[in-house]
């Protein structure tokens, strides 16, 4: 799956949110219950939802963070043969985390850089660069 990155408002419209988590100057992903990856925040807007309004309550029920500052960062388009799909990558700062919301999720750690084991190879580093620009 390839990925790239372009300016805020660039689409009209959007399907998805990236949440790219950073807690204590570390990136904070998630591992999903039937995985053994790790992955960032996100998931597919809702019906009549924002797209920051959608990264909020991803953000929460993917992590468990209750206290944050996230900003929209830039818009981004992946996709692979099977088709494509355009969305906004958020920057969270985290503060505080609770315990993880029933999800999901089975867990989230901190990690000094992105580890190997990512879910979308093609994707998180290419978003992580935009992160690591911006700060």
């Amino acid at each position: 799956m390839l990925s790239k990155v372009f300016p805020l408002n660039t689409f009209p419209a959007y399907k998805y949110v990236v949440i790219l988590s950073r807690m204590d100057g570390r990136w904070l992903l998630s591992r999903h219950r039937e995985r053994t990856t790790w992955e960032t925040q996100g998931g597919h807007i809702e019906e009549g939802e924002t797209p920051l309004a959608a990264a909020r309550r991803e953000l929460y029920e993917e992590s468990g963070a209750t206290d944050y500052a996230i900003r929209p960062l830039c818009d981004y388009w992946a996709g692979d043969r099977q088709g494509s799909a355009v969305g906004v990558v958020f920057l969270a700062d985290i503060r505080a985390l609770g315990p993880l919301p029933d999800s999901e999720m089975a867990e989230v750690h901190a990690f000094d850089r992105l580890p190997e084991n990512l879910t979308y190879p093609g994707i998180t580093p290419v978003l992580a660069r935009e992160v690591l620009a911006s700060l």
